[in-house]
């Protein structure tokens, strides 16, 4: 049986989406699974054929949607079944990180790790200690504000679709 710890009522629960690798990481935290291996249930994974694929605005999205950290783990670098596809998630992270402090969100909210399939323990430790940091941090409540971000649309109301009438 497993042993649940005692949280306060009003602890705060962040909210974590985990774009991950289909496979290396995505098989890394089914590992974790499948062992019954114990970690925190605040993330919802979002699979991806890599990582090099992620354009940065997933993660501006998931913030706008109310995400209060992110994580994104691929393959170690020289794994990649897409030969360097994590590499460019690399890059694109270390251009990514300044425009994220100009939109005022704090870079420590998003996380970069690589896990193997062979990892599930990894896994556990990466998704547990996000939870733990992004707790620390609490609420992103800047999220209402990223939307504004830019020149405002004149004309009509954006409807659900995004589109202007």
């Amino acid at each position: 049986m497993s042993k649940a710890k005692a949280k306060p009522e009003n602890q705060f629960e962040p909210k974590i989406i985990a774009f991950l690798c289909n496979w290396c990481t995505y098989a890394g935290a089914d590992l974790a699974g499948t062992g019954r291996k114990e970690y925190q249930a605040n993330v919802r994974i979002i699979k991806l054929p890599c990582t090099g694929g992620i354009d940065p605005l997933f993660l501006i999205k998931a913030f706008e949607r109310g995400a209060d950290g992110i994580l994104v783990s691929g393959c170690h670098p020289g794994d990649c079944h897409y030969n360097s596809g994590n590499y460019h998630a690399r890059r694109r992270w270390n251009v990514f990180r300044p425009l994220l402090e100009f939109c005022g969100i704090n870079p420590d909210r998003i996380q970069f790790s690589w896990i193997s399939a062979a990892e599930g323990g990894k896994w556990v430790e990466t998704i547990n200690g996000i939870v733990d940091s992004v707790r620390a941090l609490g609420p992103f409540e800047s999220y209402q504000k990223l939307n504004t971000i830019g020149p405002e649309i004149s004309g009509g109301a954006a409807d659900a679709s995004g589109e202007t009438g």
